[in-house]
């Protein structure tokens, strides 16, 4: 499956910052947090942000590293 803006949703934003929640329905974790999973949603996400994955087969929080006009590349937070 594909990125779905309805299943990214804001948790909390402050300052700049938004915390979101990324409900993945049938994706797995390596496909959401892969090569420009999020890119369809670039318009709407920022470098230092930092999304909640709950995907098929467990659960992940990633930093947004890169948001530009197409294109979003996550990190797994350490």
């Amino acid at each position: 499956m594909a990125f779905s803006v309805r299943h990214l949703s804001v948790l909390a934003y402050a300052n700049g910052f938004t915390l979101w929640h990324y409900k993945a329905l049938k994706d797995t974790l390596d496909v959401v947090t892969g090569n420009n999973f999020f890119g369809d949603g670039a318009d709407m996400l920022t470098a230092g942000d930092l999304i909640m994955v709950t995907a098929n087969g467990g659960a992940r929080i990633v930093s947004v590293t890169v948001a530009d006009i197409e294109t979003v590349v996550v990190a797994p937070l350490n």
